[in-house]
């Protein structure tokens, strides 16, 4: 394998209160720490969630948030973070996993990231989705219907912004008449835009618009095939050649001998995968050794993903990205 044609690692940001263990809201300086911390061990890129609070979801809402009710866990705002972000680093590149067009209007959410990009010295990789979490649409405003439909519009306008920098747009839910992003930032053509999706009609919208396809977190390679399975028949509805788009995915690890040290793992492990309770959001996490974790990042390079974005939930924080070093290290002989 050459250092060309390697799977890319991505770094999840931990922006959320208690995302260190602490129960306490992540501070800056300890992010900021993280964020250089990945880019010396070898991490290709930092992709940091775009959320706004978390709250008991209601039935039917997936991922499912089980928190009491009444109880809120906040998050810090994306865009003002990796703004941070970039002037803190030099190498690594910064990425929304995924940025949620329903939260800000999208001419002005492209206008956003090409501002970042020219901050960064293009280094964003702009991440988009349509959202997942009702209450955080409640509660700031937002609507939640026609989620989907909303989404294509925003694409219809964010896409050909960036690309071409200009855009004459009225839809249903969004209007950018004679719309134009000034000044440019410093790729001519725009930054690369990816996509997290997984039913039909998302994965349409992939095939159409798309540089890459995210196919989420997940614990193994086979649900994530299966994403991609659904990408390949979108692209054939669409008629695109499912080869000029790239394949992205992500996955959660834990590294043996932390003790804990997170204070999240709940439950028993099972064939390698333990649990881990974020205030009442639970995740699946591929519990192992080096060795392990190497194997298992290897099972997605093996189907096709060109970028796995890798959130260390145990230890946390630098511990965890320090710990990580050895993985990337053994990745990359």
């Amino acid at each position: 394998m050459t250092p060309k044609s390697r799977m890319k690692l991505g770094m999840t940001l931990p922006i959320g209160v208690g995302a260190l263990g602490d129960g306490k809201p992540v501070p800056w300086t300890a992010l900021r720490e993280i964020a250089k911390r990945g880019e010396e061990v070898g991490f290709d890129t930092i992709m940091a969630p775009d959320h706004l609070i978390f709250r008991r979801s209601p039935p039917g809402n997936v991922p499912a948030v089980d928190m009491p009710e009444g109880k809120s866990r906040g998050i810090w705002e994306v865009w003002s973070l990796l703004g941070a972000v970039a002037e803190a680093t030099q190498r690594i590149h910064l990425g929304t996993l995924v940025a949620c067009t329903g939260f800000r209007n999208p001419a002005l959410l492209a206008k956003m990231a090409d501002t970042l990009d020219e901050i960064s010295g293009g280094r964003v990789m702009l991440g988009l989705g349509a959202g997942w979490h009702q209450p955080e649409y409640e509660a700031f405003g937002y609507p939640f219907d026609h989620r989907v439909g909303r989404f294509e519009e925003a694409l219809q306008i964010i896409v050909p912004l960036l690309r071409q920098g200009h855009v004459d747009f009225q839809g249903q839910y969004y209007q950018a008449r004679a719309c134009e992003l000034l000044p440019r930032g410093p790729r001519p053509t725009g930054l690369p835009i990816f996509i997290g999706a997984q039913g039909p009609r998302m994965l349409r919208l992939v095939a159409r618009y798309a540089d890459s396809f995210d196919a989420d977190y997940q614990t193994g390679p086979a649900p994530a095939l299966e994403r991609l399975a659904g990408l390949e028949a979108a692209c054939r509805d669409v008629g695109r050649d499912p080869g000029t788009i790239g394949r992205m995915g992500a996955t959660r690890v834990a590294l043996a001998g932390s003790g804990g040290a997170s204070g999240f793992q709940v439950g028993p492990v099972q064939d390698g995968i333990a649990h881990f309770d974020f205030a009442g959001v639970r995740f699946p996490a591929r519990l192992g050794s080096v060795e392990e974790v190497v194997a298992h990042l290897r099972s997605f390079e093996a189907i096709g993903i060109e970028h796995l974005t890798v959130n260390v939930v145990d230890p946390p924080g630098v511990r965890g990205i320090e710990r990580f070093a050895a993985v990337i290290e053994a990745l990359r002989r």
